[in-house]
C-alpha cells in the first residue's frame, strides 16, 4: 500500500468524504488479531488532521485503533446542507434557492453536458440566471461569490487561520516523529472571530465505530422493510454511507458496481428483507466511503413499522 510507506500522515483535505476515506484506509492498515486487538503496533501510522473554516480551525492527532478516529467524531460535522427541490422550483425564499435552481434545473435544460464548476464561463452563466430569478421573486443577496460557494460548497479561507492550524499540525508531527514532547491529546480547536481563543479536549472513542472497532452493529427493523429502504436508512442514518453494497452468508443481495452485477441484483431492491435473509442473520456492508473496510450488521426482525438502531 502507498500509505504504508509513511511514518506519519498530515491531512489537509478540503472535504469530509475525503477525510473519511483516508481515515478508513489508514485504520485498515493496522494489523489486529481475531478479537480485534492490535497485534503489530508498528503498523500504526499516526494521522495529523487539520482544517479551517473562516476564522475557526482545528488540529487533531489520530492514532488508529488507539485514540478516537475521524469516524468516531463524525457527528461534529453535520451533513452538507441541501434544499428541497419543491422550494427551489416553486417558492424560492433565499438567494441560495435561486442559485440552486439555476444549476440543478436550468442548466440541464440548456446544455447536454455537465456543468464545469472550474469554468468561469459556466459559473458566470449560473450567476446570471440566478440573478435573473432573484429579481423575479424580489430576493436580494445573489452575488458571484455566493454562487461559487453554493455550487462548489466553498468555505471561505482566512490566511491567518490557515497559518495557525498548519503550524499546529507541523508541531504535532515533529513531536510524534522525534518524541521531543508530549503530543496533543487529542483535539485542538481554534477560534479567532472575536479574539484569539483555543482549547483542547479528548473525544471519546466509539465502541461501535465502523472503522476503528471490530464490533458487529445491530439493527432492529420491520420484516417487511424492502432492501431498498434498508439501503436508504444506511445512507441517511448515523453511518452516512454513500453507495452501500450488501452481501449475506448465502450470496450477494445488492452490489452497486460493476454494472452487470448491479443489474443482476437490482430485482432484490423491491423484495422484503424476510424474503432475502433470516431473522438474526449477519450482513456485510461495503461502501466507497470506507475504502476496503466492511461493516458487519446483525439484522433482527420486528413485525411492525418501528425502525431503530441499537
Amino acid at each position: 500500500s502507498f500509505y504504508q510507506s509513511f511514518d506519519c500522515i498530515i491531512s489537509g483535505l478540503d472535504n469530509i468524504e475525503a477525510r473519511r476515506w483516508l481515515n478508513a484506509t489508514v485504520c485498515g492498515l493496522v494489523e489486529v488479531d481475531d478479537d480485534g486487538d492490535i497485534s503489530d503496533f508498528s503498523t500504526i501510522i499516526p494521522i495529523i488532521d487539520g482544517g479551517t473554516e473562516g476564522f475557526s480551525g482545528q488540529a487533531r492527532v489520530i492514532l488508529p485503533r488507539i485514540t478516537s478516529c475521524f469516524e468516531c467524531t463524525l457527528d461534529l460535522f453535520p451533513p452538507q446542507k441541501s434544499f428541497p427541490l419543491c422550494t427551489v422550483a416553486q417558492t424560492p425564499r433565499l438567494p441560495e434557492h435561486c442559485i440552486a435552481y439555476a444549476f440543478t434545473l436550468q442548466w440541464p435544460k440548456e446544455f447536454d453536458r455537465k456543468l464545469d464548476t472550474d469554468s468561469p464561463e459556466d459559473m458566470r452563466w449560473v450567476f446570471d440566471k440566478a440573478l435573473e430569478r432573484s429579481k423575479k421573486y424580489n430576493i436580494s443577496g445573489v452575488t458571484y461569490m455566493l454562487t461559487m460557494g453554493v455550487v462548489k460548497n466553498i468555505i471561505p479561507a482566512v490566511a491567518s487561520t490557515n497559518a495557525i492550524v498548519s503550524a499546529a499540525c507541523v508541531n504535532e508531527t515533529i513531536k510524534i516523529l522525534t518524541y521531543c514532547s508530549q503530543s496533543l491529546n487529542t483535539y485542538m480547536m481554534y477560534n479567532g472571530s472575536s479574539g484569539v481563543y483555543s482549547h483542547t479536549y479528548t473525544p471519546e472513542k466509539k465502541d461501535d465505530c465502523p472503522v476503528c472497532s471490530s464490533v458487529v452493529r445491530k439493527m432492529t427493523v420491520s420484516a417487511k422493510m424492502s432492501l431498498n429502504e434498508l439501503i436508504q436508512q444506511l445512507r441517511e442514518g448515523d453511518l452516512r454511507l454513500k453507495a452501500p453494497s450488501i452481501t449475506s452468508a448465502t450470496g450477494t443481495l445488492y452490489m452497486q458496481k460493476p454494472p452487470f452485477l448491479e443489474k443482476q441484483t437490482r430485482p432484490n431492491l423491491d423484495k422484503a428483507l424476510n424474503e432475502l435473509i433470516e431473522d438474526g442473520e449477519e450482513l456485510t456492508v461495503t461502501d466507497p466511503t470506507f475504502s476496503h473496510t466492511s461493516i458487519g450488521v446483525t439484522m433482527t426482525f420486528k413485525d411492525d413499522n418501528i425502525i431503530m438502531n441499537e
